[in-house]
């Protein structure tokens, strides 16, 4: 007989746990052995009961899920991380993938999808959503972020350090020209209508600190 598969639910909505309870309860060799609606909470819960896998919302109250899940690596708990999102933006999976997640799941997946993605979960295998999957893939073949290109990123970097137009074009050596074409595109590839914008994007995904 397999064993069973201990599973501990993280989200600040106790209607989605609810159901997730219900959907891998169902499931013959899956058992929710514990539920928190913060970080703390989890965290707590994970170090008391210690799971085969943690279903952790990325934005959880107090710590959040990417906090979470850097604690359980720094702490050397044999815990498999999978997280639950509604967002597939670039900053959290990127930082849930780094913190040590095996898998990435949007919270729209089919009710098989999340108990397949815990079975693979506990085994130590990836399993992304297909929208999660595209960005893994880009970033293993190098890709830049949102398509940039290399000057791109180095121009929305400069953007978000406060740069102007003419300083931008000193430092890279380039005309003021050539700046004003490059960041036309950033804002056309992140679809975002001014600088401030995007360096609140580059901000967000960690291109600048």
């Amino acid at each position: 007989m397999s064993k069973t598969i201990r599973v501990l639910l993280a989200d600040d909505h106790p209607t989605l746990r609810l159901g997730l309870r219900v959907l891998l309860d169902q499931a013959p060799d899956v058992e929710v052995v514990g539920e928190a609606e913060d970080g703390e909470e989890a965290l707590a819960l994970i170090e008391a009961l210690v799971p085969d896998v943690a279903v952790l919302d990325c934005q959880l109250p107090g710590l959040e899920g990417t906090e979470v899940a850097q604690e359980i690596r720094r702490r050397g708990l044999p815990v498999r991380v999978l997280a639950l999102s509604a967002y597939d933006d670039e900053r959290y999976v990127r930082g849930m993938l780094e913190a040590g997640a095996v898998g990435y799941l949007l919270k729209d997946e089919a009710p098989e999808t999340i108990v397949a993605a815990v079975r693979a979960a506990a085994r130590g295998e990836g399993y992304f959503s297909p929208a999660v999957t595209a960005k893994v893939a880009a970033w293993v073949r190098g890709e830049r972020p949102a398509g940039l290109t290399k000057r791109e990123v180095e121009v929305v970097r400069l953007v978000a350090e406060g740069m102007s137009t003419k300083e931008i074009a000193q430092a890279l050596s380039v005309s003021v020209r050539t700046v004003s074409f490059h960041v036309g595109n950033i804002l056309e590839k992140l679809g975002v209508a001014s600088r401030v914008e995007a360096a609140v994007w580059a901000k967000e995904i960690g291109i600048v600190p």
